[in-house]
C-alpha cells in the first residue's frame, strides 16, 4: 500500500564517504547527525496558532523541545500545556509534516509572544538567543525561584561528564551532537537528551520533566560542551541549582550565574573541575 504521508525523520542519516589517510583511500558507509528545522506554534483559547520560533534541531523528542523552550523563554509555567501535536494543516508539504509542532495552552501565555518572538524569528543549531530584539532583551533572563535543595559535591560533579557520556548514543554513531542531562545531588541522571544544538538538548531535558508532570528544576544541569550564556539563561529560567560543563564558560555566562545564584562549573573531568560561582 502506498501513501503520501512523510516518514518521520530519525536522529541520524546514512551517507557514503571516502576516508583518506596516509595509508590510502577507503570507501564506506557513515552516519551523519540529522539537522532539520522545527517550527513551534502556540495557541490558546481565543487565539489561533501562531509561529513563535523556528530552530534547527535533531529530530526526536520534538514535543519536549517545544515545551522546554516555552518554559525557558518565560512564556509558560509547569502545567500550562493542554495539548501538543504535530501540525496537520493541509497546506504543509511532506517535508514539513513532522517539522511543525503546535502547543496549545489552557490559558494565555505568561507574556505576549508577539513582541519578542515575531513570525520571522529563528535560531540556528548553535545559538539559543538569536532573534531577540535587543541586547537588553537577551540579558533579561526569566528566572524561577532559586534552588534551595542540596547540590552535588565536587566529588560528584567530577563524575557527571562520564555518566553523561554513557548515554550519548547518537554522538557515538556520528560525533556530531551535544548532550544535556538533569541530575540529582547524588549524581543520578533524571533525563538525558542529545541534539545538534546544545540549547535544544537543554530544552529537551526540561521539556521531558514538564510533560511528565514533574518540577523542571533540578539540582544540576550537565552539558557536554561549553557553558555559554544561553545555557546559563535556561538553567536559571528552570530554577536549576548548578550547571556542570565539560568546556569553558564565558564572561557573560559567569556574570549571569553569579547574579542569579547558580553554581557554575567548567572544564569538568574525572580528575578536575573549576568552580566559577
Amino acid at each position: 500500500m502506498t501513501t503520501d504521508r512523510a516518514r518521520r525523520p530519525g536522529p541520524t542519516v546514512r551517507t557514503r564517504v571516502r576516508e583518506l589517510t596516509a595509508a590510502g583511500e577507503r570507501h564506506h558507509e557513515d552516519r551523519l547527525a540529522t539537522e532539520e528545522p522545527l517550527e513551534i506554534r502556540l495557541a490558546w483559547p481565543g487565539a489561533p496558532a501562531r509561529r513563535v520560533w523556528v530552530t534547527m534541531r535533531t529530530p526526536g523528542n520534538d514535543f519536549e523541545l517545544a515545551a522546554g523552550w516555552l518554559l525557558h523563554e518565560g512564556l509558560i509555567g509547569p502545567g500550562a500545556i493542554s495539548g501538543i501535536a504535530y501540525c496537520t494543516d493541509t497546506d504543509l508539504t511532506p517535508e514539513q509534516e513532522f517539522n511543525v509542532v503546535t502547543v496549545t495552552l489552557g490559558a494565555p501565555p505568561a507574556r505576549d509572544p508577539g513582541h519578542r518572538h515575531v513570525g520571522q524569528s529563528s535560531g540556528s543549531s548553535a545559538c539559543g538567543v538569536c532573534g531577540k530584539d535587543s541586547i537588553a532583551e537577551a540579558l533579561a533572563a526569566p528566572a524561577a525561584s532559586r534552588w534551595t535543595g542540596p547540590l552535588p559535591s565536587p566529588e560528584v560533579v567530577r563524575t557527571l561528564p562520564d555518566r553523561l557520556r554513557e548515554h550519548q548514543a547518537v554522538f557515538a554513531r556520528t560525533g556530531g551532537v551535544h548532550a544535556a542531562a538533569l541530575a540529582t545531588a547524588d549524581g543520578d541522571l533524571l533525563a538525558v537528551r542529545e541534539d545538534v544544538g546544545r540549547h535544544n538538548a537543554v530544552d529537551k531535558v526540561t521539556g521531558a520533566r514538564v510533560l511528565a508532570g514533574h518540577d523542571p528544576a533540578a539540582a544540576c544541569l550537565v552539558v557536554s560542551g561549553r557553558a555559554g550564556f544561553e545555557l546559563v539563561q535556561k538553567a536559571v529560567a528552570a530554577g536549576t541549582g548548578s550547571l556542570v560543563a565539560v568546556g569553558a564558560p564565558t564572561s557573560l555566562s559567569a556574570r549571569l550565574a553569579e547574579e542569579s545564584g547558580l553554581v557554575l562549573y567548567g572544564f569538568t573531568r574525572a580528575d578536575r573541575c573549576v568552580r566559577y560561582t
